[in-house]
């Protein structure tokens, strides 16, 4: 009975020494690691690269696919004559405006429906049934109401912005442990402290995803909704070098595009990495 004993007591002490630092190692190794400084960049600047070989090496046709100098080339041009830049502002103001108001729509259309049952019958089937129906598709009976100047495209826009917003953060709220809110009971939390210390910490992730959705989708919806009688902006810039055959505007125009999305992109995630430091993540 006592060697039974003695036996268990051993083989419940943790083992040190070098089987330790094994087992540390092999829980090392299933984390994605450190983060690379400047890791997002890393992919662009090698499809740059390959792109530039190819074009250099005769493998790609200039007529179709110019290389990198002359797209370069033909920004700084489009640039110094005035045409990018107002073309930029002009885009920027466009997608600024709807991603403005389809946010403000998301959010709170997301917390009245989270927030209370009447809220959820009203809202939540009606924003399915418009996530259902292609947005692009609304095209044709916006212009109806609005008519085609920019009220159209900024309505789309919001609409594009709203749906991933809504979605998103609908989903964290109906997602918080229903414990939570018992605890809040039992601690006499009133509804701004139920708020402010359940219910905005609990939506966050799921809010931060939506927002990075909806940033995206107002720089795709721009891009059809600016070759649609627009008289300046980026899409129609491409449209227009579409019609004469420029290959290297219409590259300029995606390139813009990119950095754009890509910068607003990482704004948002550098945002949600301070906003959200408290979690422990394969992220941070």
């Amino acid at each position: 009975m006592t060697t039974s004993t003695t036996t268990t007591t051993i083989a419940a002490v943790p083992v040190t020494g070098g089987g330790e630092l094994a087992q540390v190692r092999r829980r090392r190794r299933l984390s994605p690691g450190k983060r690379l400084p400047a890791a997002q960049l890393i992919g662009p600047v090698l499809f740059l690269a390959l792109w530039a070989a190819a074009s250099a090496a005769g493998q790609l046709d200039p007529a179709a696919i110019p290389a990198p100098w002359t797209v370069l080339k033909t920004g700084v041009h489009l640039w110094t004559d005035g045409t990018l830049p107002t073309d930029i502002l002009t885009s920027l103001r466009r997608a600024s405006s709807g991603f403005a108001i389809g946010l403000t729509a998301g959010i709170v259309l997301a917390l009245a429906s989270g927030l209370s049952r009447v809220g959820e019958t009203l809202i939540d089937g009606t924003v399915q049934l418009n996530r259902a129906i292609p947005t692009l598709g609304l095209i044709p009976l916006f212009i109806l109401w609005l008519g085609i100047g920019e009220t159209f495209k900024v309505a789309i826009i919001a609409i594009v912005v709203y749906i991933p917003i809504y979605l998103n953060t609908h989903s964290a709220l109906s997602g918080i442990d229903s414990r939570f809110v018992e605890l809040a009971e039992v601690q006499g939390l009133s509804r701004l402290q139920f708020v402010r210390q359940i219910i905005v910490p609990g939506a966050l992730p799921g809010f931060f995803v939506g927002l990075r959705l909806g940033v995206t989708g107002s720089w795709l919806g721009l891009v059809v909704l600016e070759q649609i009688n627009a008289t300046s902006g980026l899409g129609y810039m491409m449209f227009q070098a579409q019609n004469y055959g420029q290959s290297d505007v219409i590259l300029v125009g995606l390139v813009v595009y990119g950095v754009f999305g890509l910068a607003s992109d990482s704004a948002v995630r550098l945002i949600e990495r301070r906003v959200l430091s408290w979690r422990r993540t394969l992220s941070n």
